[in-house]
């Protein structure tokens, strides 16, 4: 089995919603619901943690007037 750190940005999701879907169901033992919960946190950061990479690395092609495309690195408000 993986590591969760070696997990894609859709493996991780898939196990968080997973998690969150048994979570919700209200019929976990303490002890399971933490353990999961614990999982849960890590899995939330991975999957944040690949969004950022993603967003930093993003670029936007736009054509302006029609004419050739042109790359344009991806500015985000706040940053």
């Amino acid at each position: 089995m993986p590591r969760k750190s070696d997990l894609t940005f859709e493996e991780a999701l898939a196990k968080l919603e997973a998690i969150v879907a048994r979570m919700e169901r209200g019929d976990l033992p303490l002890k399971d619901l933490m353990a999961d919960y614990s999982e849960g946190v890590v899995l939330s950061k991975q999957c944040l943690q690949s969004l950022e990479r993603a967003e930093k690395t993003m670029d936007i092609f736009v054509s302006e007037d029609g004419a050739d495309v042109k790359e344009q690195k991806l500015t985000i408000e706040g940053e």
